[in-house]
């Protein structure tokens, strides 16, 4: 193509700004729009385009793709896009022009220093703030954001992938900025990516294979208006689950110009320590909310087509909780996903996905779950990410629950039942034998019957939303003031306990009951089947101060503090050996179904357990293995109890570990020479111990 000054009508695949050699080609899905423009800007806060292009549909449209060719650009142009059409709210179209849009395929976005929302509503008011049925006439570019134009990527030297089978990962969820942004942190780049790089010696020595990282898509933490309920102040948007970008790294947490460029450093240099990234995505909802939200890219360019309508088309269906849902039934909406992952994967060579609110793009536009719902499939057998690792949150907020069932075998899940199970069982609820063998097992009765192995359980006990795992043994009730919503919010049904008292306490008793409650967690996560996922900090007791919902507490409610580490170095060490103790024993991890002859189960007195007694609290599990027989005892009683060994009396025992003991006995080494035992075990209440046959079968 000759370099000139005009125009060209360019091409309509791909979508977004893709540099040339002697320009840029620009490609924005619209089915109904009958105006597009392509606007470039020197600055983020320009009110006025440098240049504007107005594309004629006879010769810049290709289907519904609207396209242009400009001369003469380079990466690092801004952009932005206007789309004009009906204001027809009733029929679910609400084009206007007045709004700047986002490139939604936009690889960077930069935004102005505090970007408000608010110019971006695309409806008019009145003077008593009621719609008037009207488009917004306001011109909003000076106080939107605007993409960037990417430089192309040129091949480079990276390290392979790791490629960690099911049975081998061992994830740790954090947010980048949470990790390192605390003063504590010892990091020479800290609430950035370099900042994740610099605690990567630090995740491999624990153990750790995957990171998965809070949502990292491009994002406004200035987007709430939510306020502090002492000091007024605004409360930022911390966890990011409201996008405006799906295919731009958060520039926020880059430390140069180039957030690309550092999302790729991040990701290579977890690759070269043999630790996957695994990312957070959102692809339910978008930060655009419902009717009475901004207008910021997918309303502006296509609502219908992009969002899923109730009857009436004015209002919007809300599974996602936020306001909207992603139309994921519509084949041009699951190509823009589907591109948006390849992109994540084949240029920024990413491991893995955990999909928010994954239930809601299993969504039918009528609103129903079809069992053979299109995009997840699809996701599942595309061929470019046939390599990736794909869980589900298999959920979403308008009461759909497909744990053990969504999709087919590619996809794992969050399993919310191991949770609650769990967190139940060590809290001392009645009837709770039967599911706790059931969660150790793998969740047979939740994947088996859909023909997916115990991999396909992502099993946790806390993650970013909810408790952490020291919040969980110290609060009976959430503290959620901080968030402005008078307690009102998060999750009220949390399974926890605080043992006597609320918060913090100068107790050492109560404390030491509170460790052993943790480590127990950490025991029953690390030798059940299924995929181990922990919350970043649990292994040093972090505290958010009994906040369930901290998703606008970008402060010391939410940050790590690294000081916790030297206090709880410990549990550390704890956390670390079970890890160790989990790969030397594969048995624990191996993705198939445990057959009768494999495992047995054992009442303290060695008989059968009484499954249907509902004050059974006192589990004995006996494991062959070719690495040697492994003893689990579990006492979520009060009192302490004998166990039988197994053995008849006469067979020797290694305690591997003993969550009691302080401090709690775990082999690391061979320099660790564990103390034998025959015949019984005394476990103390609510404790737990790991034993290894320390003779020949």
């Amino acid at each position: 193509m000759n370099n000139t000054d005009t125009p060209h009508a360019g091409f309509p695949y791909p979508l977004g700004a893709q540099v040339e050699e002697t320009g840029v080609n620009f490609a924005v899905y619209s089915r109904h729009a009958e105006r597009m423009w392509v606007e470039l800007y020197d600055h983020v806060e320009d009110a006025h385009p440098s240049k504007a292009y107005e594309l004629d549909p006879a010769q810049h449209r290709t289907g519904d793709v609207w396209h242009i060719w400009i001369p003469g650009l380079k990466a690092g142009q801004l952009y932005g896009f206007r789309a004009d059409g009906p204001y027809r709210p009733e029929e679910g179209l609400r084009f206007n022009r007045h709004k700047l849009l986002l490139d939604p395929c936009a690889r960077w976005v930069v935004s102005p220093p505090r970007w408000d929302f608010e110019p971006a509503h695309g409806y008019e008011v009145d003077a008593e703030g009621r719609d008037t049925g009207r488009p917004d006439s306001r011109d909003d570019a000076g106080q939107m954001a605007k993409s960037i134009v990417a430089a192309r990527r040129t091949p480079r030297k990276v390290a392979p992938f790791p490629r960690r089978p099911w049975n081998e990962t061992v994830i740790y969820e954090t947010h980048v900025r949470g990790l390192t942004i605390h003063p504590s942190s010892g990091v020479d780049h800290p609430g950035t990516y370099r900042g994740v790089i610099e605690k990567l010696p630090y995740l491999a020595d624990l153990g750790v294979t995957a990171i998965e990282l809070l949502p990292v898509f491009e994002f406004n933490e200035w987007g709430t208006q939510v306020r502090h309920p002492e000091t007024g102040e605004h409360l930022r948007n911390y966890w990011g689950y409201d996008p405006v970008a799906w295919f731009a790294p958060k520039a926020n947490y880059a430390c140069d110009d180039d957030p690309i460029e550092a999302f790729r450093e991040l990701v290579e240099a977890a690759h070269g320590h043999g630790i996957e990234i695994i990312l957070d995505v959102v692809f339910n909802h978008s930060a655009e909310s419902d009717e009475s939200g901004p207008t910021l890219h997918l309303r502006g360019l296509d609502n219908t087509v992009y969002y899923l309508l109730e009857p009436e088309r004015e209002h919007y269906r809300n599974f996602s909780g936020t306001g909207n849902s992603i139309n994921a039934s519509h084949p041009a909406v699951q190509d823009f996903i589907i591109e948006a992952l390849r992109h994540w994967v084949c240029e920024l060579r990413v491991d893995g996905f955990r999909f928010d609110l994954a239930s809601v793009l299993a969504r039918s536009q009528e609103g129903t779950l079809p069992e053979d719902a299109p995009l997840p499939a699809r996701i599942a057998a595309d061929p470019v990410l046939r390599g990736t690792k794909l869980i589900a949150e298999a959920w979403d907020a308008a009461g759909a629950y497909q744990v053990g069932r969504f999709s087919n075998t590619r996809w794992a899940e969050w399993n919310g039942r191991f949770r609650d199970d769990i967190r139940r069982f060590w809290r001392g609820d009645d009837g709770l034998m039967g599911d706790f063998a059931t969660r150790l097992c793998g969740s047979s009765d939740l994947y088996r019957p859909t023909g997916k192995s115990p991999s396909s359980s992502i099993n946790f006990v806390t993650c970013h939303d909810g408790f952490t795992l020291n919040d969980l043994v110290s609060y009976a009730h959430k503290h959620n003031e901080a968030n402005g919503e008078n307690n009102q919010d998060g999750e009220n049904a949390n399974y926890s306990d605080n043992y006597g008292v609320e918060g913090p306490s100068d107790d050492p008793d109560l404390d030491a009951l509170r460790l052993r409650q943790i480590k127990n967690f950490f025991v029953t996560l690390l030798v059940s089947r299924g995929v181990p996922m922990m919350l970043g900090g649990d292994e040093f007791r972090r505290t958010q101060q009994g906040n369930n919902n901290a998703w606008c507490q970008d402060n010391e409610i939410s940050w790590y503090d690294w000081s916790l580490l030297e206090k709880n170095r410990e549990l550390h060490r704890f956390v670390k050996a079970l890890i160790a103790l989990r790969r030397a024993h594969p048995v624990l991890s191996r993705d198939a179904w445990y057959s009768e002859q494999d495992i047995r189960f054992f009442a303290p007195d060695g008989e059968q357990p009484e499954w249907n007694e509902p004050t059974a609290r006192r589990l004995g599990v006996y494991i062959l293995a070719s690495t040697g027989d492994l003893c689990l005892l579990f006492n979520a009683g009060c009192e302490r109890v004998d166990f039988a060994l197994p053995g008849e009396g006469a067979r020797r025992w290694s305690v591997l570990v003993d969550t009691f003991e302080e401090p709690s006995a775990a082999v690391i080494d061979a320099a660790t020479v564990p103390r034998e035992v025959k015949g019984n075990y005394r476990c103390e209440g609510r404790s737990s111990a790991i034993l290894l046959a320390a003779d020949e079968h």
